[in-house]
């Protein structure tokens, strides 16, 4: 099904695999080609499109994107920091796009507050405005602005537009804000992987099947982390774009930095659907291009997948999981409580296996994965004169974009499912990140959209509620509304499936999106909400450092919606000081009376105050060689976290900008799970700390840094601590990882607003 090649390849034609073992020379000589490993590795797609937007060296990469997007969790935010470094107006075409808290119920007006100052800022610096409803982020970005050979930057972890040949970035808010303000995004040239698809999907098998087998195979090995996914291979020219689009959405759980595909006449066809013709050029690898590694996938030997809770990882065969459901889900709830302290907790799991099946209570398909045309229209045939049943079963549909959903009306499709039982709602990314459609307490809800972490589907296990989410491709999860919630897969159905055209009406986004790209308006003002609050000061790093650990947390991966919850919280991500207040509620409550402690000691230490606890640190400190005189005034004190590697999935800054409104100096990890998420910490002014043994130290430790800001800025490749325990006082070594030269300044300055006003 999946090979993962243990060593590079030469990929010859766009067809042919070289591998690179001992045969690889004397392969390539009876080919005529004695290109070198460096050489052939310019021949790939993305080393071309980030050639073209590099102003750095071959190594150093300095980017400059076409085009940059956000949506309404993360715009105000980006915009107020943009402001505060001396932005005058968007450099770019720039979408702010309002499909994450489009839902106004959720916080009152507070959230059209932030959709009035979107578009306010659309005028005053040239930007476009995409109302409420309208789209998707990914959507509209595909179908308005992706083109062959562009970058686009975007402050959501799925910007992937690579099967329209775009290499599409998702980061924190601090990368789109340097971009503001005529900066570029610094990065070393990424490694690239050839993703080689052959074969034909079998019938009832959709994207998402394609994707979930992918990321089963690449995420806990590393094989993409940080790299460029490049889609190669014969098996591209019989996939719609839809279905590409599909599997390209998902490469962000693979961690990989950005993907690719090779273009062709079914991409130019899109874009000329779209009315922009110009924005096609065919894209190939060169006759002989090097990768660093390969994924050979057979596409006809893929079946109906499903990823249990809580990763898109943790993906079975349907057919698997069915004969054995009992066991399978006994397993996914035990793995469960051990990785994610969830003891304490009614579960019910295995409890959906009952009258010889796997029951579900909820099913939706929604967002850039799952609310496309092609899936949605398998969707109602698959439903067409059925019945999802009058039990407790539910089904909600959620099309990606006024266009699409216009289509899908006039083509009957919206009809066909409606009269099955299902719920056709509008265009919002909710379901996708726990502000729509959450499900009731020990539910198990299917769904054909990005992610199924613990808590995103929106349930509170710090309040005693849990839910349970798997993913599964449209097909599947229409088969299984058709047999009233049991669990079916697509290719246990006969289904004929039809193949509409479908004619894209652009006249929607002329009447109601705004764009002023390239028409700043200076003169006007920006509209402020009484939520909308400017970020609050940081101070610089301190020559000397004093961290406590206020939160040690050991799960093998921590994701950013543990770090900071979505669903409930996004009300506030307009508000600092509100927000921070949220940070890691459903992981460690008590995390944020903890912080708040610390910044309190570090208010009074910086006013001349001298706790009882803080002059016994200091005695302490003051028997390490070379502190022996050293004074409080002298140290910096600031909070903490631990975890063994933090920052899976979202872009989103505000997991590190609210541990540093509440008084963050460090982070402590074994690794960081993405490149975007230790992002965030550099750009907010935390310095990402690796460690290597988590026993030398625990909660509430206080762990002290003597000249960590020379050491920082002298590049010092191993940083000592001392561990300031009940013992008395142990070292630990401790490291920075790669970075740049202004990042190390962003880093001493406090936070990258900083280092604006300084320079």
């Amino acid at each position: 099904m999946i090979e993962l090649y243990e060593t590079g390849a030469w990929l010859i034609n766009g067809r042919d695999i070289i591998r690179d073992d001992d045969q690889a020379a004397a392969r390539l000589k009876q080919r005529g080609l004695a290109a070198s490993r460096d050489e052939a590795r310019a021949g790939t797609i993305a080393h071309g499109i980030l050639k073209a937007h590099n102003s750095g060296d071959a190594r150093n990469l300095k980017i400059k994107f076409d085009s940059m997007t956000s949506h309404d969790i993360t715009y105000v935010g980006i915009i107020q920091t943009a402001r505060a470094s001396g932005m005058e107006k968007f450099p770019v075409p720039y979408v702010l796009t309002n499909c994450h808290n489009s839902l106004c119920a959720v916080g009152g007006t507070i959230n059209q507050d932030d959709h009035a100052f979107a578009l306010s800022a659309a005028k005053k610096y040239g930007g476009v405005y995409v109302p409420p409803y309208l789209a998707v982020i990914h959507s509209y970005n595909r179908e308005m602005m992706a083109g062959c050979g562009k970058m686009i930057l975007g402050s959501d972890s799925h910007t992937r537009y690579g099967a329209l040949g775009t290499m599409a970035v998702g980061e924190g808010g601090g990368e789109l804000a340097k971009q503001l303000v005529g900066r570029t995004y610094d990065i070393v040239s990424p490694g690239v992987v050839a993703v080689y698809l052959t074969g034909s999907p079998r019938p009832g098998t959709g994207p998402q099947d394609i994707a979930l087998a992918i990321i089963s195979a690449v995420f806990k090995n590393g094989y993409v982390k940080n790299k460029v996914m490049e889609f190669v291979g014969d098996g591209i020219e019989g996939l719609p774009v839809e279905f590409r689009n599909g599997i390209d959405v998902m490469t962000t759980e693979t961690t990989c930095w950005t993907s690719i595909w090779k273009t062709d006449g079914r991409v130019k066809d899109y874009l000329e659907k779209r009315g922009r013709p110009g924005d096609y050029r065919e894209l190939s690898p060169a006759p002989a291009a090097y990768y660093d590694g390969l994924i050979y996938v057979d596409l006809s030997k893929i079946e109906p997948l499903i990823a249990l809770p809580f990763h898109p990882s943790n993906v079975y065969t349907i057919r698997e999981f069915q004969a054995n459901a009992k066991d399978i889900l006994v397993k996914t709830q035990e793995e469960g409580v051990r990785a994610l302290g969830l003891t304490g907790l009614e579960l019910n799991l295995a409890a959906k296996y009952h009258d010889g099946g796997v029951y579900v209570e909820q099913a939706v398909i929604a967002g850039c994965s799952g609310g496309t045309f092609d899936n949605i229209m398998a969707a109602a045939d698959i439903l067409e004169g059925k019945s999802t049943g009058r039990g407790n079963f539910s089904f909600s549909v959620y099309p990606e974009s006024q266009p699409t959903y216009l289509e899908l009306i006039k083509n009957g499709a919206v009809a066909k499912l409606m009269a099955a039982g299902a719920v056709v709602r509008e265009a919002f990314c909710g379901p996708c990140f726990g502000a729509g459609d959450t499900p009731a307490n020990g539910e198990l809800s299917l769904r054909h959209t990005t992610r199924n972490f613990p808590n995103r589907e929106g349930s509170k296990p710090g309040e005693g509620q849990i839910a349970w989410v798997a993913l599964m491709d449209a097909r599947s999860i229409a088969a299984t509304a058709a047999n009233g919630g049991r669990l079916t897969a697509a290719d246990e159905m006969d289904i004929r499936l039809s193949s509409p055209e479908f004619f894209f009406d652009k006249s929607i986004y002329r009447k109601r999106v705004y764009d002023g790209t390239g028409r700043p308006q200076p003169a006007v003002a920006l509209v402020f909400g009484p939520n909308i609050k400017d970020w609050p000061a940081m101070p610089a790093l301190g020559d000397n450092l004093l961290i406590k650990i206020t939160s040690f947390i050991t799960d093998p991966v921590t994701t950013t919606d543990e770090l900071i919850p979505s669903g409930e919280t996004s009300s506030y991500r307009s508000n600092p000081l509100r927000l921070a207040e949220f940070t890691l509620s459903r992981k460690d409550p008590q995390y944020v009376p903890r912080a708040k402690a610390v910044q309190a000691c570090e208010k009074d230490r910086a006013a001349g105050k001298e706790n009882g606890e803080l002059a016994a640190l200091m005695q302490k400190i003051r028997t390490i060689a070379g502190c022996e005189g050293m004074q409080a005034a002298q140290i910096q004190i600031g909070s903490a976290i631990y975890a063994r590697k933090p920052g899976d999935g979202s872009a989103r800054e505000q997991a590190a900008s609210c541990q540093r409104v509440l008084g963050a100096s460090a982070n402590l990890a074994l690794e960081y799970a993405t490149k975007r998420y230790r992002s965030n910490l550099i750009n907010w002014g935390i310095l990402p700390f690796l460690v290597k043994d988590q026993s030398a130290f625990g909660l509430d430790d206080y762990v002290f840094f003597p000249g960590v800001k020379k050491a920082l800025l002298e590049k010092a490749e191993s940083i000592r601590g001392y561990v300031l325990g009940g013992g008395g006082v142990s070292e630990i070594q401790a490291a920075l990882g790669e970075l740049t030269g202004a990042e190390r300044q962003i880093l001493a300055d406090g936070c990258l607003i900083n280092y604006y006003s300084r320079e």
